[in-house]
């Protein structure tokens, strides 16, 4: 078994982690971690779990290191960047949930994080990506930074237009709308009921960090693929679940058929994202609603030829694919598991 600790373990994504890590046949939950809530158990932080196994969130200390094979970090990044630094030669893999190490390039993270100071050499041994863009790399990584759930979501939407097809995106537009879920626990006015129940709100409409860090990879695996890369993002009044709906300009000429086809092709074999036809279905996919609760990305693209560009459409669970489940997922091809074990679930619908 591989010895498995959640450090923020009564956030909302600590408490998917912990409802997954149980779950899973070749791990074991060995070590709760938190600066707040000390000496309380799972069931106590999070209604739905009746899991306990004689844990309770303790302090974390370099001691951490004789109780776990992996360690997740679901804090929040500044926490994140203190405990790599504390850790990260000490324990044989380190999963970060969190934005301290996402982007690579210094003036960008500095721009997009200014509160989080990092280590430099940290910082460029960390292993950054979705797993199904770069498994290969997670093999034998140490340190593993994972996509924001709105990264995720247009990385993987954009990944078979720059990687697949090779074409040179002019501009790129997105549009993003996510459930409360995506905030955390942080008590904000905004977000109490009277507020957020039915509410469409534009909290970033000029520019989002996960779209930073976006550009930032894929400038990375191949230089000069977008031109520019822009954010609009809207809180809906859903929990869990968003929508990425990306607007692409290019020169190139394509057509749905070949668009089609190349996505089709690009994510053979890759079990966690499906490719669907908007269509196809009782209600027009991609759709939160439809992946709830699973480690699914749905994935749609249609060409528009009286606005000359294509339309990616990307829908995921923000606390499984978009965190949690994308974290296990990592944790699979590091341990050399099989890539889908212990995230088989189906999503949950109607939620």
């Amino acid at each position: 078994m591989i010895r498995a600790g959640v450090v923020g373990a009564s956030g909302l994504a600590g408490g998917d982690l912990i409802r997954l890590i149980t779950q899973h046949p070749d791990l074991e939950l060995t070590f709760l971690g938190g600066s707040s809530n000390i000496g309380r158990r799972p069931s106590q932080l999070h209604p739905g779990l009746r899991i306990d196994q004689g844990l309770t969130v303790q302090p974390v200390t370099e001691d951490v290191a004789d109780q776990v094979d992996v360690l997740f970090l679901a804090t929040p990044a500044p926490v994140s960047a203190e405990l790599a630094s504390l850790l990260a030669d000490r324990i044989p893999a380190v999963v970060d949930l969190s934005g301290a190490f996402r982007i690579r390039t210094p003036e960008l993270h500095d721009r997009w994080y200014p509160k989080v100071k990092r280590r430099t050499d940290l910082a460029d041994r960390f292993v950054y990506g979705v797993p199904e863009l770069i498994g290969d790399q997670l093999a034998d990584a140490a340190l593993i930074s994972l996509p924001g759930c709105y990264a995720t979501a247009i990385t993987l939407g954009l990944a078979p237009l720059t990687l697949g097809l090779g074409l040179d995106l002019k501009t790129v537009v997105v549009d993003g709308k996510s459930g409360s879920s995506g905030g955390g626990l942080q008590l904000r006015t905004s977000d109490l009921h009277p507020f957020r129940s039915g509410a469409i709100a534009p909290y970033s409409p000029t520019g989002h960090r996960h779209a930073a860090e976006v550009g930032d990879f894929l400038e990375r695996s191949k230089p000069g693929a977008i031109g520019s890369l822009s954010m609009s993002a809207y809180g809906v009044s859903n929990v869990r679940g968003l929508l990425t709906s990306s607007y692409v300009f290019t020169d190139e000429k394509v057509d749905q058929r070949e668009l089609s086809r190349a996505y089709l092709r690009f994510y053979k074999g890759r079990p966690f994202v499906r490719v669907r036809r908007h269509d196809e279905t009782l209600i027009p996919v991609p759709d939160p609603q439809a992946v709830l609760g699973s480690n699914f990305c749905d994935v749609t693209v249609l060409y528009d030829e009286e606005g000359g560009r294509i339309v990616v459409l990307a829908a995921l669970d923000n606390l499984v694919k978009g965190a949690a489940g994308q974290a296990v997922q990592a944790v699979n091809l590091r341990f050399g598991l099989p890539e889908e074990t212990g995230l088989t679930m189906q999503p949950v619908m109607p939620a």
